[in-house]
């Protein structure tokens, strides 16, 4: 067996400081060694061009390696300083946002011309369609505890009760938020020191990483842009709960929030694993109602704390009404077939759809039998007829449910980040439906899709760019698709 070359470069686990020179899709930002061997290209995730970095080498190959970002230690000249406290969530925070927009929309042309094959992209660009708030848009924001803090004096971590987010870099430091990051809700984020003294002062003790015990774990807080209510949830071990009283916190949140507070869950996770949601914990109400009710385009749903809801509302509006208008293009394609809603979840496109088209077909589908109960529940709610949920894998549909054979016009998909199967995506292609309406929240796997959909006829008649989290490398993209 040969023996494996030595990278003249790099070896893992070295840390380096990088001047990053590029910017690549997904916010990698790229940095290059240069010595007597030649250049070697170094991605580092969240990372700027002009930024001068601390990086720990994860991953080498002979071409490139793969890092993990530890510190900023100079920031671009195209940075600028904002009022709020540095998060690993929001990297790009201080980079002006119109910047954000030409970096995002840069990189994901060049996705979709280097995986995707598609050379024209420029041409089927539609536009660019950005938050409309860019700050202080997320509806829900996860806090962790932690018994092990970080000194930025000293640059190192001390024993300490600190409640905020995990220091970037590490899996084992917290950091204490102290004030606004500038994403969540800012009268919440600018009292959650005051909910760390509450549980300080309780002398139990938060979760320690490394040893895996503790009490409290996590502080998880959904926010309705609609009726402007908060919904809490305190993650916490069994271990030592008959000594802390869930009724007198959630009576000292009403203190802090007043009419503000929709209700308080708590929640049981004695599992080792860094998951808010323990698969064999469970969830108790101790005040108050245990869901909250959010507003998209005139149509009203209902959150609980585990459901999944659009993070950015107010963009996802923005998002869904591109959808519709791609859709709605040709008013007799939608008319005269049936649509299908594929990864529906739980309907949110389907009843904004029939909400504008009354003489529309539609029928959501999705694998998760739980999802399509909610689909079902929120179309009672709004009074919205003339759309059908199935829960069914789509190979398996038309088989379930022949009245359907060849009479699907338009198909409308939003999958998981992971995006679709190679044998799902064939019996997509195998609907033969003339129009596709494709939705991803990761354009990489929508890129490599789209190969796919072209060698099967399908050629791309419009694309939109949508940022749903500004201040970080994510972008939503939709793709209309007709057959040539």
């Amino acid at each position: 067996m040969p023996r494996r070359e030595r990278n003249k470069f790099v070896k893992r686990g070295q840390v380096l400081e990088l001047l990053i020179e590029d910017y690549a899709f997904g916010g990698k930002g790229i940095g290059r060694i240069r010595n007597e061997h030649g250049e070697f290209v170094v991605f580092v995730p969240n990372s700027l061009p002009g930024q001068l970095v601390k990086a720990q080498v994860k991953k080498s190959s002979k071409t490139y390696a793969e890092c993990k970002l530890f510190e900023v230690l100079k920031f671009s000249d195209d940075e600028i300083e904002t009022p709020y406290q540095e998060i690993p969530g929001a990297p790009y925070i201080k980079l002006p946002i119109e910047k954000q927009h030409a970096y995002k929309k840069q990189s994901t042309l060049e996705l979709f011309k280097r995986i995707g094959k598609v050379t024209d992209i420029e041409d089927k660009f539609d536009e660019f369609v950005t938050s409309p708030n860019t700050f202080h848009y997320r509806n829900k924001m996860e806090y962790g505890f932690s018994a092990i803090g970080y000194n930025h004096e000293l640059k190192t971590d001390v024993d300490e009760f600190t409640l905020g987010f995990k220091k970037r870099g590490t899996w084992w430091c917290g950091d204490d938020l102290k004030k606004d990051s500038g994403l969540f809700d800012k009268e919440f984020e600018d009292k959650l020191k005051l909910i760390k003294s509450y549980c300080v002062n309780t002398g139990l003790p938060p979760w320690h990483p490394p040893k895996r015990e503790g009490f409290f774990r996590y502080f998880v807080v959904r926010k309705s842009f609609k009726t402007n209510r908060l919904l809490f949830n305190l993650v916490t071990t069994s271990y030592d709960l008959p000594q802390f009283n869930l009724n007198d916190f959630a009576t000292f949140l009403v203190e802090l929030f007043e009419e503000r507070v929709a209700g308080l869950l708590h929640t049981i996770n004695d599992e080792t694993g860094d998951r808010t949601i323990a698969t064999t914990g469970k969830i108790d109400l101790v005040y108050g109602d245990d869901k909250i009710v959010e507003e998209l385009l005139g149509l009203n749903f209902e959150i609980s704390m585990k459901s999944f809801f659009q993070t950015n509302p107010k963009s996802a509006e923005k998002l869904y009404s591109k959808v519709i208008d791609y859709a709605l293009e040709k008013k007799d394609a939608i008319d005269n077939t049936v649509v299908m809603d594929l990864f529906c979840g739980t309907g949110t496109i389907g009843q904004i759809l029939a909400s504008r088209s009354e003489n529309a077909k539609i029928i959501g589908v999705d694998i998760v039998a739980s999802a399509i109960e909610d689909a079902k529940e929120n179309a009672k709610r709004n009074g919205i007829e003339g759309l059908k949920f199935y829960a069914a894998d789509v190979g398996k549909f038309l088989n379930e449910h022949p009245e359907y054979t060849n009479k699907i016009g338009t198909i409308i998909l939003d999958p998981a980040r992971a995006g679709i199967a190679p044998k799902t995506l064939k019996k997509i292609i195998n609907l033969n439906a003339e129009r596709l309406v494709y939705v991803s929240c990761n354009p990489a796997t929508q890129a490599r899709d789209t190969e796919q959909l072209m060698q099967a006829g399908y050629t791309i008649k419009k694309f939109s760019l949508i940022d749903q989290f500004p201040h970080t490398a994510h972008i939503e993209t939709v793709v209309l698709f007709e057959k040539a």
